[in-house]
């Protein structure tokens, strides 16, 4: 009986219909069988003493595993920035990798992460972050790459390419979760064309990219909770999109209703057997759950697994993968491309490091191990390269001296680097105690025979972290404000004022208002690099490598110019417009717009053409570098209609491309830009509204050097 999942897969590989070969193994199963593959292998309370000491980090949650049919199952660990079980890479947040604005460059770090993870025993993974950033002040807004739907929904399905040459990945969290400190009791209230046209796409772009999995969120939309909510599970995802794969919970406390949840498309509970182990069996004899829907249930799950069986059954990367050089080189080349150059007054960078004699070093952070968040992404490597470690690796025989208050240090210095931002104190994932104890009654009775105390954990491999257990949460949370502390703000004004060859260089993961930006030369924005970070930032600095990012959000001039943002609302109402969107229907310059970044030379948008390609518009857009360095740039697409008769963006990022040219060089790039973005959903359906539609061909939102087209529908 054990290989009858292995030959189903063989049939399924030959060509076989995987949905049929799943039903005919769900029809073979017993009942406890089925029911036990609609949550997780591990019982909830020695589950949960092992996940808040060391378990979430020493190895994978099975679930769904039938032994006797040889069913796997899965095997879940986490990974926005990197695999979380043991040490491994540490890779810049997903956000910085947003910056890039590089979907190749986002499929690389997907399969080197996809790797680790499977040399750690992972055979899925909930690394596909992508809510979308609507407010950057969202605690774990560093998790997702940007404001824009279809930037986000492109990065998204390169990592998810990456990720599944190795293990399942999953899409989370669906849907409408860019709150944290109020994620497990917060209703957002959203309308059908906001849903669709600005909180769905680039879900839909990854479900259409084959995602294996989808996790649901802990938030309510329009009052059901997201871990039962059929509209979104089955309407949306499986009758609209045909999309074909399996539903897990966030963890622990995705769901209210067990019973409810099964018809409502959620496959799998998780990670323990918890709610569902204790609520199903009854729910079946008393007819409040049906075998039909707990049989579908399980065949989506099994049929997936069948699909993906390549990936699953192939032998996992030699544990050598991990960390290794190869990954600790990728790790530095994305950090590299992810830094935004936004303020270099009078060409204070790159340095020259013959020129220099004494380099000053200003900040705590300057010598911390910042990686981001705390939470569930936290990854562990065994080394991290600080921006100190970087500069004076980087700087050879020049003299770096660091400081934290002793300002003095910086009188004289040929160039002062000044270090402030934000760490996993500040923001990131954020468990509300008085909330999780109001929701103490979803764990079961701590006396249960299946999930109680005295059931016995699965055998798992474990790969210890290297961090001990204190290190690994912090308060994170929603920030309550987009300015740096004030005893940043106060030493970039003093520092400043001391030495004209001041270098701010920012942490964090989102966006940052920055009153002070033009009362210092030069200012970068690094994010949570990774573990490579102060090697890029010292590569940056002499110019051994450009700043590659770009702003994968607009920065205003003032928080109050964004959409509202209460972090501990309960009830929320998500609109049509946010970030530069909103900037634009309001007519106020953002400090720093969508797709902003300096680089080491100049480059211009030339020429564009566009024409039809099918439903598609193809542009064509010739670029120059007319500047004195080999550098990169990118080509960004943006289109709107001005007459249109509904509310509605005046622009929208359609198409996006980097390109590399060395001095006097030209290219035209072909940008292949679908108008799926610019439809209105009414009444159900999409409407094309018909009407003179204009595009700008730039290098970034609203560019005043911009190429303008326009073309008829």
């Amino acid at each position: 009986m054990a290989d009858l999942f292995v030959e189903a897969a063989e049939r399924v590989a030959a060509g076989a219909d995987h949905h049929v070969e799943a039903r005919a193994l769900v029809a073979q199963m017993m009942p406890d069988e089925k029911l036990g593959c609609l949550d997780g292998d591990t019982p909830f309370w020695p589950g949960i003493v092992d996940m808040t000491g060391a378990g979430y980090r020493e190895h994978a949650w099975p679930a769904a595993r039938v032994e006797r049919l040889g069913i796997p199952g899965i095997a879940f660990s986490d990974g926005p920035r990197g695999c979380v079980v043991g040490s491994a890479t540490a890779f810049p947040v997903s956000m910085a990798r947003g910056a890039t604005f590089d979907p190749e460059l986002e499929e690389r770090v997907g399969d080197a992460i996809g790797a680790e993870l499977a040399a750690r025993g992972a055979t899925y993974t909930g690394a596909v972050c992508m809510n979308l950033l609507r407010h950057p002040a969202w605690g774990r807004a560093q998790e997702t790459y940007g404001e824009d739907p279809h930037h986000v929904g492109e990065l998204a399905a390169a990592f998810t390419r990456g990720l599944q040459r190795h293990v399942l990945a999953c899409m989370k969290h669906f849907a409408l979760n860019s709150m944290e400190n109020a994620r497990f009791t917060v209703d957002v209230t959203v309308g059908e064309r906001a849903l669709h046209e600005v909180y769905l796409p680039h879900f839909k772009r990854v479900a259409d990219e084959g995602v294996a999995s989808v996790m649901s969120a802990y938030n309510s939309v329009n009052g059901e909770w997201c871990g039962e909510n059929r509209t979104l599970l089955i309407t949306i995802l499986r009758e609209e999109w045909g999309w074909d794969g399996f539903v897990t919970s966030d963890f622990i406390f995705g769901l209210r209703d067990p019973a409810k949840s099964v018809g409502a498309g959620l496959n799998i509970e998780m990670p323990f057997r918890q709610l569902r182990a204790t609520a199903l069996p009854g729910a079946l004899d008393d007819g409040s759950v049906a075998e039909a829907d707990v049989d579908a249930r399980v065949a989506e799950t099994v049929a997936t697994l069948l699909r993906f069986w390549p990936v699953i059954e192939g032998p996992p990367p030699d544990v050598g993968v991990v960390a290794s050089v190869a990954h600790r080189r990728l790790a530095r080349e994305v950090a590299q491309r992810s830094i935004v150059l936004l303020r270099n007054d009078g060409q204070l960078l790159p340095v020259d490091p013959a020129s220099l004699r004494r380099v000053a070093v200003v900040g705590s952070l300057a010598t911390v191990a910042n990686l981001g968040d705390g939470g569930s992404s936290d990854v562990h490597p065994t080394e991290v390269v600080t921006p100190l470690d970087g500069l004076r690796a980087g700087l050879g025989g020049v003299e770096v001296v660091h400081t934290d208050g002793d300002l003095s240090v910086v009188d004289g210095a040929d160039l002062v680097v000044v270090v402030v931002g934000l760490t996993k104190a500040d923001e990131g994932e954020y468990l509300d105690g008085t909330a999780a104890a109001a929701l103490a009654p979803l764990f079961p009775p701590a006396d249960d025979p299946v999930v109680g105390r005295g059931a016995e954990l699965p055998e798992f491999t474990r790969h210890p972290s290297p961090a001990p257990a204190e290190e690994r949460m912090a308060p994170g949370g929603d920030r309550r404000t987009l300015r740096l502390h004030p005893e940043d703000e106060n030493l970039i004004a003093a520092v400043a004022a001391r030495n004209p060859n001041t270098v701010v260089v920012v942490m964090g993961g989102s966006a940052v208002v920055m009153p002070w930006v033009e009362a210092v030369p030069a200012t970068l924005l690094v994010w949570y690099p990774g573990m490579e970070g102060g090697h890029a930032l010292a590569d940056v600095l002499t110019g051994r490598a450009e700043p590659g990012g770009r702003l994968p959000f607009a920065i205003p001039s003032d928080e109050s110019h964004l959409v509202p943002f209460d972090p501990d609302g309960t009830r929320v109402t998500y609109g049509l417009f946010h970030g530069q969107w909103l900037l634009d229907q309001h007519e106020r310059e953002p400090v720093f717009p969508f797709g902003f970044g300096l680089g080491y030379t100049d480059f211009e948008v030339i020429e564009a053409r566009v024409e039809a390609v099918g439903p598609d518009w193809l542009v064509e857009a010739t670029v120059a570098n007319v500047g004195p360095r080999a550098g990169s740039t990118v080509v960004q697409v943006y289109a709107g209609l001005p007459a249109s008769h509904y509310e509605r963006p005046r622009r929208r990022l359609v198409g996006f491309a980097r390109v590399e040219l060395v001095p006097g060089e030209e290219r035209t790039v072909a940008l292949r830009c679908s108008l799926d973005g610019l439809r209105v959903r009414e009444a159900g359906g999409w409407v094309t509204e018909p009407g003179h539609y204009h595009l700008d061909v730039g290098l970034q939102a609203n560019d005043p050097d911009r190429v303008e087209l326009s073309v008829d529908i």
